[in-house]
């Protein structure tokens, strides 16, 4: 019956004959082998990658100091050491006191000096040097550094805040005034290089003489392209440890450098003012707070410019926050403790952080000059000595021109011409400012508001 049809019978055929094909293909088909397992491989010694030569990126700020007078001469070599030691990536590379060697590049006309000097009969001819620093003295050996100029040289003033002071009475301020001077006096005697004032004094007296760079002058400078330093430069100095006082809030020191001048000439309260951090600073526990690269953000709290008759300027500024690096922030509060300032003019700081001019003014000094001036106008008394005591307008020049005259009278207008001059700068001639020029050193004390501080990554 199913062979009847012959369609069903031709599809029965057809299957029964492709089974057997299909059956001895998937019987002949070779399957893949299976991969042979890898070879063990040696373990090879993993072997820590060598520590990064450290490197002073172009812009750091090192600031030199000489310790001994030099000649001003063009061409002139001198030698001087690093006042503040570098740090890179938080480790000590260049120590304090490194060497330094420079040269006197350019000699400038020093106009106020200048002016200055021939008021009392200097005609010296004041200058400025200009100094090119080019060789940095390492423990491998003196490395090349390059550049961009270093700014005017002026002696060093370090100012460091005194402790809280109570308050005196306006005559107990006096008093203390007049105790510091007699100290300075005293000191001019007994302090080292007793010969040197000496000489300077004398010049002061001569119509011409020899100029120095005195000692103590410092320049402050920057890289102006990167310099790769040895390994061995790179110090595993113990991080200082802020000291401590039971029942009050740790108090960090950090040290910085300011981004931008700041003077009391134009600064306002209000005025912001940012300092680049260059040491990093540890808490009591070692632990890293505040990385070097960190910014001091704060603003002028008291700014009064100088005025006529004398009145100095007036400076304060406060902090108010620290950024990391990384772009976080941490609240403070902080105030200046002490600055290392560079100008003739002396500076004190007390204990709230407000920078001001020394008081320089001195009664005694005109008086007495009047009072010799007047000498000459006596009858009574050998006239060699009178005009010789009286004539101290210009200095030896006076003194000659006054005893060779032979003159009361031009003897006299001489020592009235001191004492008038010696009246306008103690008591009518403009104040002095307060200038911290950029990259000005300072130290800040700093108290966290909120603690602990975070880590920052990387540490």
């Amino acid at each position: 019956m199913l062979l009847s049809n012959p369609l069903l019978s031709a599809a029965l055929f057809g299957t029964a004959f492709l089974a057997p094909c299909t059956v001895v293909g998937q019987t002949l088909q070779h399957r893949p082998e299976k991969p042979a397992p890898p070879a063990p491989q040696a373990k090879s010694e993993v072997t820590p990658a060598p520590p990064s030569q450290p490197v002073l990126p172009s812009g750091t700020c090192l600031q030199v100091e000489i310790w001994r007078n030099y000649r001003m001469k063009a061409g002139g070599v001198l030698e001087g050491r690093l006042v503040y030691p570098v740090y890179v990536d938080g480790n000590l590379v260049v120590p304090a006191d490194t060497l330094v060697r420079g040269t006197v590049v350019e000699l400038q006309p020093d106009r106020k000096a200048r002016w200055h000097a021939r008021l009392r009969g200097d005609f010296t001819p004041f200058h400025t040097a200009m100094v090119q620093f080019d060789q940095l003295a390492l423990p491998g050996g003196s490395q090349a550094i390059q550049t961009n100029g270093a700014v005017t040289g002026a002696p060093v003033l370090h100012l460091f805040a005194p402790g809280a002071a109570p308050k005196r009475s306006f005559v107990g301020k006096y008093w203390d005034l007049a105790k510091m001077r007699l100290h300075e006096q005293v000191a001019f005697i007994t302090d080292p290089g007793l010969g040197q004032r000496a000489l300077q004094l004398l010049y002061r007296q001569l119509p011409y003489h020899p100029e120095h760079i005195p000692a103590h002058t410092a320049w402050t400078f920057e890289l102006a392209a990167p310099l790769p330093l040895p390994d061995e430069a790179r110090s595993a100095e113990a991080p200082a440890v802020p000291t401590t006082v039971a029942g009050r809030p740790e108090v960090w020191s950090v040290r910085a450098l300011l981004t931008s001048e700041v003077t009391s000439a134009t600064a306002k309260p209000g005025d912001p003012v940012q300092a680049l951090v260059v040491e990093p600073v540890f808490d009591k526990d070692r632990q890293l707070v505040v990385p070097q690269g960190s910014t001091l953000v704060g603003r002028v709290t008291t700014a009064k410019s100088a005025r006529s008759l004398g009145r100095n300027g007036k400076l304060r500024f406060t902090f108010q926050q620290v950024r990391f690096p990384q772009g976080t922030g941490q609240p403070v509060e902080g105030a200046l403790s002490g600055a290392t300032a560079q100008g003739a003019t002396g500076l004190s700081l007390d204990a709230e952080g407000t920078v001001t001019p020394k008081n320089q003014s001195s009664v005694i000094a005109p008086l007495l000059l009047t009072m010799l001036a007047g000498r000459a106008l006596d009858s009574d008394g050998n006239l060699t000595a009178q005009t010789g005591v009286s004539s101290n307008g210009f200095g030896l020049v006076g003194r000659v021109v006054g005893i060779a005259a032979g003159s009361r009278n031009i003897a006299a207008g001489l020592g009235f011409y001191a004492a008038a001059l010696s009246t306008y700068e103690n008591f009518l001639r403009p104040g002095h400012d307060v200038d911290f020029p950029k990259d000005t050193r300072i130290e800040i004390e700093t108290t966290p508001l909120r603690a602990p501080v975070l880590k920052p990554s990387g540490q």
